[in-house]
């Protein structure tokens, strides 16, 4: 019987991937704290998470034109949707990221990437529990 990594892992890898995301917008926008003009960016993690999950073919799915083709070498998730933060205090330069918000949000991101990496990480050695009979 073969497993399915996909289903033994469920949403983990791809809510870790989303946070890596959401990690890089957020540092970019600490990044810029003092840049003129420069637009806070984030994402929606849940609409996002809940657009990859909906979007992903299954490997039944995937059709090939001849036999020796390997399918789809791309990306099967769509690119997450970039949104603009509308600031409580808009500053004279047009700069939008509020410090404070964007430490806020990196730190919260950063603890739900860490309780995801916990929750797949106890996935892995359940497998491997199953794969030793234990």
């Amino acid at each position: 019987m073969a497993i399915s990594f996909d289903k033994a892992l469920g949403l983990y890898e791809s809510a870790l991937k989303l946070r890596s995301e959401k990690a890089q917008l957020l540092s970019s926008n600490l990044a810029n704290t003092d840049t003129p003009g420069y637009k806070a960016r984030d994402i929606d993690f849940h609409a996002a998470l809940e657009s990859r999950l909906n979007s992903k073919p299954s490997a039944s799915s995937l059709r090939v034109s001849r036999e020796g083709h390997a399918g789809s070498m791309g990306s099967v998730t769509p690119m997450t949707e970039i949104q603009y933060r509308v600031p409580t205090q808009p500053s004279i330069d047009g700069n939008t990221v509020e410090e404070h918000v964007e430490h806020s949000e990196f730190m919260k991101n950063s603890l739900e990437f860490q309780t995801a990496f916990t929750l797949l990480n106890s996935r892995f050695k359940g497998l491997i529990g199953a794969l030793k009979g234990e």
